[in-house]
């Protein structure tokens, strides 16, 4: 490809958080694989880094860095939660940045007491080549799963449940402290999180509408599923799901996935993530993203 003829012209430069989120967010559209063989899908850089989760420290993200080839983005490189998780982003026919790419990764991104943790996906071969020269190896692998539109989804919705047509923020605020277990650790609600739903929900791209509320009959919220459709990519983006302790194996999350999936077939998408979980392959999910993990020797 002629760009591999130009790539030591391609510079790099800091990500700058404020002005640099839309633009990383279109880059990650333009490249974007269902195997995510060039990197992560747009949706999973907004969730951490343009709604300012609560969960993500941003105070190391000038080290997150960009490669441009005539002033377009071809590469990035960036840190997730815990900052020493690193992902990399590469437009095909720019591999030979790879090297460059994870030696920066290598000496320049935040260790916070321990070394970083390269994480690449199946087909990213140019940047586990590099890696390897680097001394690191991988340690472990999963998979995560896709549900293919190509199939039906019908899972009912259980008696005594119904869906939330407007939902209460502060209450899908609940369901998520709940559903994913804080009050284990934090003890009761006490509208810990009320602000960190509302930031998600006015994201750039968010989809809010498309989220999936379930409620018991006394209007407590039991589960709750949201979604960042992504038209471009005709991706169903799921995250995140939950089910409060007292609801779980009664069918709330095959429900709501039901709905996202009768939703967001609606408006042309053809694939919904999940996770690694038994309960998606359960329902019909199949192995599509294999996360590989790095450590240096």
């Amino acid at each position: 490809m002629e760009v591999q003829n130009h790539w030591k012209n391609v510079t790099q430069r800091p990500f700058r958080i404020l002005s640099d989120c839309r633009k990383i967010y279109q880059f990650l559209l333009e490249i974007y694989e269902r195997d995510w063989k060039n990197g992560v899908p747009a949706p999973f850089f907004e969730y951490a880094y343009a709604s300012f989760s609560y969960w993500m420290d941003i105070s190391y993200s000038y080290k997150n860095r960009i490669w441009e080839y005539d002033g377009e983005i071809v590469a990035f490189c960036f840190y997730e939660n815990p900052v020493t998780d690193i992902y990399f982003c590469l437009k095909p026919g720019y591999e030979d940045l790879a090297f460059e790419m994870m030696t920066y990764a290598d000496k320049h991104m935040p260790v916070n007491g321990s070394n970083i943790q390269p994480i690449l996906f199946g087909g990213q071969d140019a940047l586990m080549c590099a890696a390897r020269q680097l001394g690191y190896r991988q340690k472990s692998e999963h998979w995560d799963m896709q549900y293919d539109f190509a199939n039906e989804l019908d899972y009912p919705l259980p008696k005594g449940f119904h869906f939330v047509n407007r939902q209460d923020m502060e209450k899908v605020s609940k369901c998520c402290f709940k559903g994913f277990d804080h009050e284990q650790s934090e003890g009761p609600w006490n509208h810990q999180y009320d602000q960190n739903n509302y930031q998600l929900s006015t994201a750039p791209h968010a989809t809010p509408q498309l989220d999936v509320v379930i409620a018991d009959e006394a209007e407590e919220y039991a589960c709750y599923a949201g979604m960042w459709w992504t038209p471009e990519n005709h991706l169903a983006y799921m995250e995140p799901l939950c089910t409060i302790p007292e609801y779980r194996h009664k069918g709330l999350a095959s429900a709501a996935l039901t709905e996202m999936y009768r939703r967001t077939k609606a408006l042309g998408a053809t694939h919904m993530t999940g996770g690694s979980d038994a309960f998606y392959k359960k329902i019909g999910y199949l192995s599509a993203v294999k996360w590989t993990f790095w450590e240096k020797q």
